[in-house]
């Protein structure tokens, strides 16, 4: 087993704390940024890899990447990027604020390959993490044990995985093997025959739910797609520029000042500016695409609005649906092959997040502005959670329109904090071995 020991290590290489590595390497602090380590469990660094459909695109402006907000001379823009790739004039001729979904994710790979003093270990997956104490019970760090039994030891700690998948509890007796949730839909769709006629339904209504609706009919030509929308129909973004204002970084402050309930208001109101809607122009090309299907054949797609689950099960080898409309009340079963998940991510702060609450008597976790949890005054160690506070940080924590300036507000607080005196009492377990080790990287 090999153990090592870092200043900082952030679990998960995405958007959020990619943001922090660059912030921290523009920062002028060379210890800090050379103490950094990154952990991504995969291979490579790609942006929602199992949606990275040829011609989805992102939804936020490119203007909103990784420094523009924060820094716009930083030679880690979007447009440096372009630039250093020979796509600059080809991208402004495109006349767009919103690139494709794999050029934002080449994007933050090479971000990543870019990389001077932060360094990034790959296929490297958190499996628990544990606090360190001194000897008189202060908290001074944490233990990082990773799948592969390895250990890395840190001060700080900053956690930016992403939620964990939702699965509802009506679909949750469903075998795996019938399941498809959006943040596996690449990986597992390329499993199946694509000469295959699977009997496809798609149970959701926002953006990711459209997405896979629309990529089964190139990915299994042979399918036939229904998509269950508990609303009255596929509905749009609210993406005027007026409700935009609600996703500046000035708004966090206002959010986070708010009381409990304005805010819980507040985020119900927000929801179809980004949960629960779909882009206007993907959904004229959905509904184009179901029109020429009634009129020309074969109709192999259709939406059923006003419907829900009530049940779901197994017969034989097919899974059987209950479907519930709305209007009426009435019941029926829809029987098909395969049931795509376009349900979103678990509202609950992730997993590793809870067990790591519950190993050092947290109750709840409340977060600071700055976005450390709260560990009581005398705790040494910190810990900083990306992309999972929009109870207190407003709907646009989970998105990349808030990165630049959350990776300041981090950074900040990290070397506010290191400016003071570190605790003169030794930790209770040995420290690990400091080693320098091997960073590798490269492009997607």
């Amino acid at each position: 087993m090999a153990d090592r020991e870092v200043a900082v290590l952030a679990i998960g290489a995405g958007p959020a704390n990619l943001a922090l590595a660059v912030a921290i390497e523009e920062s002028g602090s060379d210890a800090l940024a050379d103490g950094t380590l990154l952990l991504e469990q995969s291979p490579d660094i790609k942006w929602q890899r199992d949606l990275l459909m040829p011609w989805a695109r992102s939804q936020v402006s490119f203007l909103k990447d990784l420094v523009t907000l924060r820094n716009p001379t930083s030679r880690f823009s979007f447009l440096n990027f372009l630039h250093a790739h020979g796509r600059l004039d080809e991208f402004v001729n495109l006349g767009t604020f919103h690139p494709f979904r794999w050029e934002f994710s080449d994007y933050l790979q090479w971000v990543a390959a870019s990389l001077e003093r932060v360094r990034i270990r790959y296929d490297a997956r958190a499996a628990r993490i544990d606090p360190v104490h001194t000897n008189d019970g202060a908290l001074s760090g944490w233990d990082v044990r990773l799948t592969d039994g390895d250990t890395v030891r840190c001060r700080d700690l900053v956690i930016g995985g992403g939620r964990d998948p939702r699965v509802p509890e009506v679909l949750s007796g469903l075998p795996a093997d019938r399941l498809i949730h959006s943040a596996q839909y690449r990986t597992r769709i390329t499993q199946i025959p694509k000469d295959q006629p699977v009997r496809a339904v798609v149970i959701g209504g926002a953006q990711s739910a459209a997405e896979m609706f629309f990529a089964l009919r190139e990915n299994l030509p042979s399918s036939r797609v229904t998509m269950v929308v508990r609303s009255m129909g596929l509905q749009n973004y609210q993406s005027s520029k007026f409700v935009n204002e609600l996703f500046f970084p000035s708004f966090v402050d206002e959010f986070y000042d708010s009381p409990a309930e304005v805010r819980s208001q507040l985020l119900d109101e927000m929801r179809f500016t980004n949960y629960a809607g779909v882009a206007p122009p993907f959904l004229d090309e959905l509904y184009t695409m179901i029109y020429r299907e009634k009129m020309l054949g074969p109709q192999r797609s259709s939406v059923r609005a006003m419907t829900e689950v009530a049940g779901a099960r197994l017969d034989g080898d097919e899974v059987v649906l209950d479907l519930r409309d709305r209007l009426s009340g009435k019941i029926e079963p829809l029987r098909c092959d395969l049931v795509l998940l376009g349900t979103g991510y678990d509202p609950r702060k992730p997993a590793l997040v809870r067990e790591l609450a519950a190993r050092v008597g947290l109750d709840h976790v409340t977060v600071s502005r700055n976005y450390r949890v709260d560990l009581g005054e005398s705790a040494w160690g910190a810990v900083y959670l990306q992309g999972v506070n929009e109870e207190t940080h407003g709907i646009a924590d989970s998105l990349i329109s808030v990165l630049a300036h959350r990776s300041h507000d981090i950074l900040t607080d990290l070397l506010t904090r290191r400016a003071h005196t570190p605790p003169t009492t030794t930790p209770a377990t040995n420290p690990a071995t400091t080693t320098r080790g091997t960073t590798t990287t490269g492009r997607a």
